[in-house]
C-alpha cells in the first residue's frame, strides 16, 4: 500500500474525532478522475463529507482518483490487466507478488472481470491492520468476498451500489451476436454472482435513485428496508453556464462508453446520420476512448460518419464545461442509467439535453419538455427526431438549458449527498453498538 504524494496525513492508530465526526475508510477499486462516476463519486463525496468535519480516507486501485488536498489517497495498486492503454495485458512473473495478485491473474485467465474481488482482498489485509483508527468502511460498489471479511473483523460495513452490473450483463447478453460471443460476456459478468452474495449481506445500502433501488432489489434480492436513496450531486459554481463561449449550431457532445451496449452508442451514431442524410450537418464530440478494437470504430467508418466524430479524453472539468458551452445539444442516448452524473452536468452547464428514458433517468432529468426531451431507449429515428427539434429551435433550447438548470439547483448539490450519506451512516452504526449515533 503506497501514500499518494502530497496526501494530508492520515489517523493514527486508535485515533479518535472529536464530537460528532466520523473517521471513513472510503474504498473504490478503480477511481478514474474525469471519465466514469466512480473517480467523480469519490472525489466530491469525500471533499464534501470533509466540509462537514468528518475525516475520510480513501483506498483505491488504478486508475487513482483525483482528491481534496485534506484527504489521504492510499494507493492498493492491481496488476492495472484491464487499464486503457493496453487492455488485458499478460503480467509477467515477478510481478506476481500477493494471494491477491494470483487472484486477479487466476480470474483473469478464466476470463472473468477480476478486479471487484482482488481490490476487496487487498482492502480487507490492509484494513484489518487499522480496525481501530476507522467508525466504518464505506464500499464503493466493490462488493467483493473481502468486504464481507472485513465486516467479520469488526468493522461496519456500508455500501454504494450505483446500479446492478448485473443490468449491463443482461443487456450486452441481448446484444450478443454469436453463441461464443455470449458465452464470453457470461463468463465475463460472472463476478456479478459475488456481488449479490456481499450485497445480500450487508446491513445498509445506499444507491442513487428509486429505479436502481428497485433493480437492485429484483436482481440482488436485497431486502427495500436495508437500502436507502441517496442521490448524487454537482458543483454548480464549475458546472456552470459560460455565456461568454460560442455556440456551435450543429454540434452535439455526449459522455459515453463507445464499447459498452447499455450506453447506446449504437443509436446515436445512427441519429446522427440520419440527420446528416436530411442536410444537417451536425456533428458529434464523444467524451471517451474507444478500445482500438472497437466495433463503434468499425461501425463509424460503415456509416460514413468518421469525418463527423470525434473522441476526446482525459479532459478536466474546465475543459468539459467548456466543451458543453460550445454544444448546441448535449445527448445521453442510454439504454438503462442508475443516475447519470454526465445528464446533471450538462444541465448545470445549461447546454439543452436530450435523453432517453432509460431506467432512471426521467427520474433525473424532470419532465419531458420542460428540462430535457426524452425519447424511449434504442429509438434512433426518436432520437434524430428529437436532436432536429432542437437544433431547428433555439428558443426551445434556451427554454430547455434554463429549465435544467434551475432543476440541478433546486434538487442536486455534494453537501446534500454527503448530509445524506452521513444519516445513512449513523443508523448504520446504531445497529452495530461500535459508536454511539448522535
Amino acid at each position: 500500500m503506497t501514500l499518494a504524494p502530497d496526501a494530508a496525513a492520515p489517523a493514527t492508530a486508535g485515533e479518535r474525532s472529536d464530537g460528532d465526526a466520523l473517521r471513513i475508510a472510503l474504498l473504490t477499486y478503480r477511481g478514474k478522475p474525469h471519465c466514469g462516476g466512480q473517480g467523480v463519486y469519490v472525489r466530491h463525496l469525500s471533499k464534501a463529507l470533509v466540509d462537514l468535519g468528518h475525516r475520510v480516507e480513501v483506498f483505491s486501485g488504478q486508475p487513482y482518483p483525483e482528491l481534496d488536498g485534506r484527504v489521504p489517497l492510499w494507493q492498493l495498486p492491481s496488476l492495472d490487466i484491464f487499464n486503457d492503454h493496453f487492455p488485458g495485458r499478460r503480467p509477467a512473473f515477478w510481478e506476481i507478488k500477493t494471494a491477491a495478485d494470483r487472484l486477479e491473474v487466476w480470474a483473469t485467465r478464466l476470463g472473468v472481470f477480476s478486479e471487484p474481488l482482488a481490490f476487496s482482498v487487498r482492502a480487507w489485509q490492509e484494513l484489518r491492520r487499522r480496525a481501530d483508527d476507522f467508525d466504518l468502511v464505506h464500499d464503493n460498489q466493490s462488493l467483493g468476498y473481502g468486504i464481507l471479511a472485513l465486516r467479520r473483523a469488526g468493522l461496519p460495513i456500508i455500501a454504494t451500489i450505483h446500479h446492478p452490473i448485473t443490468v449491463d450483463r443482461r443487456l450486452e447478453m441481448a446484444q450478443a451476436k454469436t453463441r461464443q460471443e455470449r458465452f464470453g460476456k457470461k463468463r465475463w459478468y460472472s463476478f456479478t454472482r459475488m456481488q449479490t452474495r456481499v450485497a445480500r449481506r450487508l446491513p445498509r445500502v445506499l444507491t442513487v435513485s428509486e429505479s436502481s433501488l428497485l433493480d437492485i432489489c429484483r436482481d440482488h434480492r436485497v431486502a427495500p428496508d436495508r437500502i436507502a436513496v441517496v442521490p448524487v450531486g454537482v458543483d454548480p459554481d464549475v458546472f456552470r453556464p459560460r455565456p461568454e463561449v460560442l455556440r456551435r449550431d450543429a454540434l452535439l457532445v455526449t459522455t459515453a462508453s463507445a464499447d459498452v451496449a447499455m450506453k447506446g452508442m449504437a443509436y446515436l451514431l445512427e441519429a446522427l446520420a440520419q440527420l446528416r442524410s436530411s442536410g444537417r450537418k451536425a456533428e458529434l464530440t464523444i467524451i471517451g476512448r474507444p478500445r482500438a478494437d472497437s466495433p463503434t470504430l468499425e461501425r463509424i467508418q460503415l456509416m460514413g460518419l468518421s469525418d463527423a466524430v470525434r473522441f476526446v479524453s482525459d479532459l478536466s472539468e474546465a475543459e468539459i464545461v467548456n466543451l458543453y458551452a460550445e454544444a448546441a445539444v448535449a445527448v445521453v442516448p442510454s439504454l438503462y442509467e442508475g443516475f447519470s452524473l454526465p445528464a446533471i452536468e450538462a444541465m448545470s452547464c445549461a447546454v439543452p439535453l436530450v435523453t432517453t428514458t432509460g431506467g432512471a433517468l426521467p427520474e433525473v432529468v424532470g419532465p419531458d419538455g420542460e428540462t430535457a426531451l426524452l425519447v424511449p431507449p434504442g429509438d434512433a429515428a426518436s432520437l434524430a427526431g428529437a436532436l432536429q427539434r432542437v437544433l431547428d429551435d433555439p428558443e426551445l433550447g434556451r427554454r430547455l438549458g434554463q429549465g435544467g438548470r434551475r432543476r440541478v439547483l433546486d434538487n442536486w448539490s455534494w453537501r446534500h449527498t454527503a448530509e445524506r450519506t452521513v444519516e445513512q451512516y449513523r443508523i448504520l452504526l446504531a445497529g452495530t453498538g461500535r459508536r454511539s449515533a448522535r
